[in-house]
This record gives structure tokens, sequence and C-alpha cells, in this order.
């Protein structure tokens, strides 16, 4: 039997983006990760950790280099180690893992964390093969671009294939931001779980039946949003074509703490809203202005709700006011809007999403494509 393993996780050490503790090397040097479905490659701060080639760390010929939404970026060579999540009885062995060890990383892509955990789909997991060693050689990501391109298996996919676990991950949040004033990492509204080859037995964190949204591609958790509905307003239609190389409108994704969306399809959704909550949310947009909760009146303002194709049926998920504005943010009494501008054609469907609901991220159902479940959660 495949085992399932549910371990925590916190918002505190990137500001939002949820990290949780792997344990990795014959050392079990535990590494405190950002979790993000969307991406797919391990990669650690080459300054956290360093390969143990004599104990068991097994370098290659195998370079990576990677970017992401917020222009942060990293290059490092590919090895392979063991894995492990979890502990004691609860938890998951990985021997053989594919880990990029990251020589060179900007200055925003690891913060305050040791490295990043992707848990998509092979597709973004790309490798280039290259001449020598790429630890010992260290190529630049110029460099790096031209060997040749190979995939990788990707985490998830490898422990499934090893039959330690299904291709499957839940997340329980509650916040996209830190909540502040409230005791940091032992604060409760600043934890949730991440759950490895489960989702559904876990019982005590959700309510009532799932509702499972189509993924339409195995690259990023690609699916396809329909309309969107502010309030009891008439809904907007989604005519969103999705930007050059994405094959869907639109994505869920743990990574990002906003809903990212097109600039015209948020101008449709802010003109939905009354005069006075347009220019309050409009100003916490633009400006990234800090909004008194005094003057929100946050009970006032409508749920907004995503109508996203499902396998039998549209899906129809809504985001409370108490989590696309985020009380507490930075300053006692003060909110931030967990909504931000994105580029044409797309809408990331981030955290503020999930933070209703219990989330499961099933790679194996439909021939693989997968979907994504949600349950309202406890």
């Amino acid at each position: 039997m495949a085992n399932i393993v549910r371990i925590p996780i916190t918002n505190v050490y990137m500001g939002g983006d949820y990290t949780g503790v792997i344990y990795v090397g014959p050392q079990k040097k535990a590494m405190n990760v950002i979790l993000d479905t969307g991406s797919s490659a391990l990669a650690l701060d080459g300054t956290k950790y360093q390969p143990e080639l004599t104990a068991g760390d097994q370098s290659t010929d195998l370079a990576q280099t990677d970017s992401y939404g917020d222009g942060s970026s990293w290059t490092g060579a590919v090895i392979k180690t063991t894995v492990t999540v979890g502990t004691n009885n609860s938890s998951a062995v990985l021997p053989g893992g594919n880990a990029a060890i990251a020589y060179q990383a900007s200055a925003n892509m690891f913060g305050s964390t040791d490295g990043i955990l992707g848990l998509a789909y092979a597709r973004l997991d790309d490798a280039f093969q290259m001449p020598q060693d790429t630890w010992k050689t260290q190529y630049p990501s110029a460099q790096v671009r031209s060997g040749k391109q190979t995939d990788l298996v990707p985490y998830l996919t490898q422990l499934a294939n090893a039959g330690v676990t299904s291709d499957k991950i839940a997340f329980y949040t509650r916040r996209s931001f830190v909540h502040a004033g409230g005791g940091g990492a032992n604060d409760p509204l600043n934890q949730g779980y991440m759950i490895i080859g489960g989702g559904e037995e876990s019982t005590d964190l959700y309510t009532g039946n799932f509702q499972s949204v189509k993924v339409l591609s195995d690259a990023w958790y690609c699916t396809n949003l329909k309309e969107v509905i502010v309030g009891s307003s008439a809904p907007i239609a989604a005519r969103l074509q999705g930007p050059q190389g994405m094959p869907s409108n639109s994505i869920i994704d743990s990574g990002t703490n906003s809903l990212n969306i097109a600039p015209g399809m948020l101008s449709a959704i802010l003109s939905k809203f009354p005069a006075n909550q347009h220019l309050l949310l409009a100003r916490a947009i633009n400006n990234g202005e800090l909004i008194s909760a005094s003057e929100l009146q946050l009970n006032t303002w409508p749920t907004i709700t995503f109508v996203l194709q499902g396998d039998a049926g549209d899906v129809r998920l809504t985001v409370p006011p108490s989590n696309y504005w985020q009380v507490n943010t930075q300053r006692v009494g003060y909110a931030a809007a967990a909504i931000t501008k994105g580029q044409p054609g797309l809408a990331i469907l981030g955290l503020p999403l999930m933070n209703g609901y219990f989330t499961i991220f099933d790679g194996e159902a439909d021939g693989g494509k997968g979907v994504v479940k949600f349950a309202t959660a406890k």
C-alpha cells in the first residue's frame, strides 16, 4: 500500500507562499522548501546543501536553469540523492531523487528558505546534457541552454513510479499573506498542511463533497475559466485565450499568493463593485496600498465566484471578501488586496482561491492529465 504523508507547512518564510521541510541526502539534512504547483523542478540552494559525493549523492552531466513569474531564477547541477518527507512511521523515502543544486540564483529566488519543490508535471522539468560533470564544472545559465535538452522525472512522479506514494498532493491553508500580530510561525492562521499521496482520507480538514475541476494539459495545472461573478451581478464571460505557449486561459497555482488576473478581465471585475469599493480595491491593487480595516467595512463586500470547466459540468468556486482582502497584513488593523494585475489572456488562481477549500491536485486522474478537487475547508 502506498504511503500517505502529512507534513506541517507555514507561510512566514516567503511572506505568503507556503514552505515545508524535506530531508535530503545520506544525512537527511532538513531543507525548508517552497511548495509550488506551478513548476516541477526540485532545486536546493547550493549555499545550504553541498552534495555528499563520497556518502551516496551522485553527480551527473545534467544541468537545469529555471525562472519564475516574479523574475527570480536559478541555475544548478542535477544530482541523484535520497529525498525523505515526513518522519518515523509516517514518511516517504525516495532513493535516487532528482535534485538540482543551485550554484547561481537571483537575490529574490530563495529568500530565507533552502530551495523550491515543484509539484507539477514533467513538461516543466527540463534539463540539459552537458559535456562534463555539472557540479564540478558549474556551467553558466547561457551555456546550459546550449546543451542537449531532455526531461527529468519530477519528484511526485518519481515517488509514484517507485510505488512509494500516489501522484497526488493536497493542501490545507488559511491565509495567502502572513497574519500580523498573532505570533508569526506559531500563529495557527500562518500554518497548514500538505498531504503527499492522498487527501480524501483527511476528513478532519474538510466537509462535504469534492468538486473536480478539469485539467486541460499535463504541464501546469491548466484549467478553463468560463465566467467570473461578483456578488449577484451578471456573469463576466472569460474570453481569455491564454498567452502564447499556454494551453489554457487559467492555472491553479499554490505558488501564487494572489488572484492574478488579466488586465481586461480585472477591469471588468472592478466595474461590478460599487463606486466606493471599486476605488478602495483599485488603490490597493495599483499602488500596493494597505487599507484600514475600519475603512473597508469588510462585511459589506461581495463574494467573487469563479466558474470553471469541471469533469462533470461547471464548477463554481467562491472567494469571500475575507480571502481576497487579507486583514492584519504587514500591520495590525490594515488589509492588503490579494488580487494582482496579470498578463493578458491569463488568470492565475492562487492561494486566495485555495484558502477556503481543502484542495487536492490529483495527477493520476483523467489518464494522467489530472484534476484539481475542492471541498469546503473546516
